[in-house]
């Protein structure tokens, strides 16, 4: 889970609770979008000057995950169109495709493409979108991400969260020669690359609301947990105050001037907030005799869930950073933790366990309905898309563990790419600045 002290929360046997409406999930709630993506048509091509990144097959794998969409198996298109007047929009209709992405590409000098996409409302029978790149091959799964972001945010009007990325530990070897790499890999798990290695392990990675910073828990002193935030460009990093006992958990305020952290340095975990800059004394923000850990911020900034056992069982309560009473809000399952809050601030997801296993849960806020997502048996660390759409998480493969994402309602969820180690605590980062 994301705090040192996971493992004692799931000790503690659960007491019984106040009841709260669950959902078991099988095939999703929302209707998905059908939407064609063709291939795209290379143009005025030589032998040898097609890329090797597969645009259309990256923006209907995102599309799919995102669990709003459902794209129509390309082996079953009747033909492939590049340009609008080239398609017969009654057979897309035929096909039962509400929109059609066509594209195409052009090799230029110098290692570059010009890539043009249309998005195309089949029963308007008219564009509705699209635009023009040009990009080296260097840059094509990153255009990948871009034009799947646009198409999401043209038919869902929201931002899709394609092009943001996402960090994880990554655990190698054994016994002495066991490593520990934080790792930032495109959101769609491709490209990875190791951001620390260190012999000691690695906890609870959370990035920082501008996407530049990473704040995780080290514990390479040897003697006790310590919080880094660390720069993803350059390297840099600048170790937090260490008080005695446990620090850990920490998650970026809204607003990137804060840290919610757990600290113990009084004798039992409770929540802190502490400047980022270490500058100032962390201040308390709940005192009791129960473990109280895993912070998350509300999007406003003005509330934070936390995990705590203080009811008898490890249950997700949220309160008020100005002052105010801790309000209990799962119910459900004798253990709830970890956990996340999207980023329009309407559902909570968490770690969950009723009976056997652990999964993958979430809560609407609004509704107070609670949704069971995934089917364990080992299902921890959820997080949170840009787009609150999706959700990502590891699970357990019987052999080691691996990064997955599950759609919100449910409706799709799978593996990212292979990974060849154990990977946990994955943390989505935000959207791209648009600077």
């Amino acid at each position: 889970m994301k705090s040192l002290i996971a493992a004692l929360l799931l000790a503690v046997l659960a007491l019984p609770a106040a009841a709260q409406v669950r959902i078991e999930i099988s095939g999703g709630e929302a209707a998905a979008l059908p939407i064609a993506v063709v291939p795209f048509q290379m143009q005025d091509a030589a032998e040898g000057d097609a890329p090797d990144v597969d645009l259309a097959g990256i923006i209907r794998d995102n599309l799919f995950r995102s669990g709003l969409f459902a794209p129509l198996d390309p082996d079953n298109h009747l033909s492939q169109p590049s340009r609008l007047e080239q398609v017969r929009f009654q057979n897309w209709r035929a096909l039962g495709a509400d929109t059609v992405l066509i594209g195409r590409i052009t090799p230029l000098d110098g290692d570059a493409y010009r890539v043009r996409y249309e998005l195309l409302d089949v029963y308007a029978g008219e564009r509705i979108a699209g635009q023009r790149f040009r990009v080296t091959s260097a840059g094509l799964r990153n255009l990948a991400h871009t034009i799947s972001d646009q198409v999401f945010e043209t038919l869902i009007g929201r931002p899709g969260g394609f092009n943001t990325r996402i960090a994880y530990v990554e655990e190698t070897g054994t016994g002495d020669e066991r490593s520990h790499r934080l790792m930032v890999a495109e959101a769609d798990g491709h490209r990875p690359q190791t951001i620390l290695t260190s012999s000691e392990p690695i906890l609870s990675p959370d990035w920082s609301p501008d996407g530049e910073r990473i704040a995780y828990v080290s514990l390479e002193s040897g003697r006790q947990s310590q919080i880094y935030v660390q720069n993803v460009a350059t390297g840099e990093r600048t170790a937090l105050p260490s008080f005695d006992g446990i620090n850990s958990a920490p998650a970026w305020s809204p607003d990137g001037e804060r840290l919610a952290v757990t600290l113990s340095r009084d004798g039992n975990p409770d929540v802190f907030i502490l400047d980022p800059d270490g500058d100032a004394d962390p201040r308390p923000i709940t005192r009791h005799f129960g473990i109280d850990t895993e912070p998350a911020w509300s999007p406003d900034g003005e509330t934070l869930y936390f995990t705590s056992n203080r009811g008898g069982s490890p249950q997700i309560y949220r309160q008020p950073v100005n002052g105010g009473d801790a309000e209990r809000v799962t119910f459900d399952g004798n253990y709830n933790a970890s956990p996340s809050v999207s980023p329009n601030g309407r559902f909570l997801t968490f770690a969950h366990q009723r009976d056997e296993g652990f999964q993958i849960a979430v809560l609407d806020l609004e509704d107070d309905i609670m949704r069971v997502l995934t089917d364990g048996p080992l299902d921890e660390s959820p997080s949170f898309s840009a787009s609150s759409s999706m959700i990502a998480y590891t699970r357990d493969t019987g052999d080691a563990t691996e990064l997955a994402t599950v759609s919100v309602f449910g409706r799709v969820q799978g593996g990212l790419t292979e990974f060849d180690n154990t990977v946990r605590e994955p943390d989505w980062g935000p959207l791209p600045s648009a600077d």
